[in-house]
């Protein structure tokens, strides 16, 4: 029975031109061989699966090889080439570093490397995973890598060249090998597959391709797995039940449902997903993919940056007609924190459907929509805009009519629980009572233009509501009742030390509607000018009466502080002003203040 040898091994490359996404590391390999620049060592560092190994074993090949062709490639025909075939070879030497770490193992490999090759030019050295040796082992080897014989070469593989001490590293020519891209993986996959006579869909290859993240081995691998799944047909149903990948069909549908604001069948189709074992996280990495994708295909100059096949790209293409870039930016946006939450979210199904549903929500909001400008507080009468005043009101001589131009009013955060819906109440601060005040007619944002020559009623609204000041309360209230509210008052502020200490310091003086606040200083004036419209306001609430008004009063001290005396002189100084006869008594007796 024929053994079965799995697709990495059995089509691995075995010459510079089959090696699979390494172009240029290739070429600088091929020409260093055919100038005979060869260094003593090389370093190859990457990720998993890309060639690192392969290019060492074909490189020790070639360089030994005894016809090499035009093209710098080994001839497979001479007896170092047919040797190293057949994996007999004595001058190409293969090392594990994972498992031969330590000194010895460096001591040995040293004393190997003074015996010269018995056939070829050659003896060459490859330790794969290299940063696997000790710190001691690395510095065994440090000289012999320095200055080997000129028949010596190292070629040393590693996945992770950070943990290799820097004496190494300034020893060798490192080589940096790249990911391998999905579409140069799905084309390799397609030889393979016409190589085994499998039938294969495009798509699926490039699933697999993408399943492998860049390694071509992986890639393989899983084809040898999907061929044992499927037989000789690999269908892209196949391929996505095999590797549990959630089809392009989902992400499509959610994205159609999304723009047409479906939220029930964004709901359904989520839970679809969950129904068949996908988790959440999976979706949000491949919805925020898929998000992206779209995003790329916007521009022309970016499409070639998608990595999916042919008619998945056309799908792609179409879909990108009906998202706005707005709207993808905040998509992204929302997925993209979704999953940071959704690690340490209690309910995670949860934390995705308001994720989508918030999506939704998006398209609601087109581009070119403006805020419409916040209306004014309007009184308890509805006024309309644009009346006509009526013409009984118009010829009425007790009644003055003031015209006004429109005029916006800003909202001011609510200071308390309840804001009285009043137009005039920042209008009312006064800073002198007026005794006795005449009914004012106000045209609230309504401009009447007076024409004389003209008769003409006009066609709207004859039903305007004129508002006086005697329309709005104003109770009567006790001292009591009204320090209580003042106290209330001051309490809204006590984290503003400022205007606290400004509002409870003095108690105010309250003369016919009037409340006079005693205030120390300018800044304290200045907090409760600030902060006047919400203070009268709040009050005028509490109070029932629109008649008070606020004024501020700074009280001046005149006080001196008390001097202290110290010296001598301060002390006789002190006591002459408090008693003039020691002044005398001084002068009397000639006396003098000692020092």
């Amino acid at each position: 029975m024929e053994s079965f040898v799995v697709s990495a091994r059995k089509y691995r490359p075995a010459t510079f031109d089959t090696v699979v996404g390494q172009k240029s590391i290739t070429n600088t390999l091929k020409n260093a061989i055919k100038n005979k620049h060869l260094a003593q060592s090389f370093l190859f560092c990457g990720p998993r699966g890309v060639g690192k190994t392969t290019c060492a074993r074909i490189m020790a090949k070639t360089i030994n090889c005894e016809n090499i062709s035009e093209n710098i490639e080994a001839c497979n025909v001479c007896p170092s080439c047919e040797s190293f075939n057949k994996s007999a070879s004595f001058n190409v030497h293969e090392l594990d570093a994972a498992s031969n770490n330590s000194v010895d193992d460096i001591r040995a490999l040293v004393d190997q490397v003074r015996i010269p090759p018995q056939m070829g030019k050659y003896k060459i050295y490859i330790i794969d995973e290299v940063h696997m040796l000790s710190t001691q082992a690395f510095n065994a080897f440090l000289k012999t890598l320095e200055e080997p014989p000129a028949y010596a070469k190292f070629i040393l593989a590693t996945t992770e060249k950070h943990k290799i001490i820097p004496t190494i590293l300034s020893r060798c020519q490192i080589y940096d090998f790249s990911r391998i891209t999905v579409e140069d993986i799905a084309k390799h996959l397609e030889f393979v597959a016409k190589s085994e006579n499998v039938i294969a869909d495009p798509e699926a290859l490039h699933v697999i391709a993408q399943k492998a993240d860049g390694a071509l081995r992986d890639a393989l691998s899983i084809f040898d797995q999907i061929v044992s799944f499927t037989g000789s047909n690999i269908t892209y149903e196949a391929v996505i039940e095999n590797l549990n990948v959630l089809d392009y069909d989902y992400y499509f549908k959610m994205t159609d449902h999304i723009l047409n604001n479906n939220t029930s069948e964004v709901l359904l189709l989520i839970d679809d997903i969950f129904t068949k074992g996908f988790e959440g996280s999976h979706f949000i990495l491949g919805f925020g993919e898929h998000l992206r994708n779209i995003l790329v295909c916007k521009n022309p100059s970016t499409v070639k940056l998608l990595e999916v096949s042919d008619s998945i790209k056309q799908k792609y293409l179409q879909q990108c007609a009906s998202c706005s870039e707005r709207f993808l930016l905040k998509a992204l946006t929302i997925i993209n924190q979704s999953d940071l939450d959704y690690r340490t979210a209690t309910n995670k199904r949860l934390l995705l459907e308001i994720a989508l549903l918030r999506m939704t929500n998006l398209v609601e909001e087109p581009s070119s929509e403006k805020k419409k400008p916040v209306e004014p507080v309007k009184p308890p009468q509805q006024i309309k805009q644009e009346p006509v005043v009526p013409k009984e009101i118009k010829e009425s001589p007790n009644i003055q009519t003031v015209t006004e131009k429109p005029v916006k009013v800003e909202e001011k955060p609510a200071l308390v629980e309840e804001k009285p819906a009043l137009v005039e109440e920042q209008s009312a601060m006064v800073e002198e009572p007026k005794p006795n005040p005449k009914p004012i007619t106000r045209s609230f944002g309504i401009s009447i233009k007076d024409d004389e020559d003209s008769k003409e009623e006009k066609k709207k609204s004859d039903d305007e509501d004129l508002i006086t000041d005697e329309d709005f309360p104003s109770d009567d209230f006790t001292i009591e009742f009204f320090n209580e509210i003042w106290g209330k008052l001051a309490n809204i502020y006590k984290e503003k030390q400022t205007l606290f200490l400004a509002l409870t310091k003095n108690p105010p003086i309250i003369k016919n509607n009037i409340i006079e606040v005693l205030i120390d200083n300018q800044i304290q004036e200045l907090e409760i000018n600030e902060k006047k419209i919400e203070l009268l306001s709040y009050l005028r609430k509490q109070l029932n009466n629109y008649s008070v008004t606020l004024i501020t009063k700074i009280i001046e001290t005149n006080k001196v502080a008390a001097k202290k005396a110290y010296l001598p002189e301060e002390k006789i100084s002190i006591m002459i002003e408090k008693k003039p006869e020691v002044k005398r008594l001084m002068d009397d007796l000639d006396l003098e203040i000692s020092h």
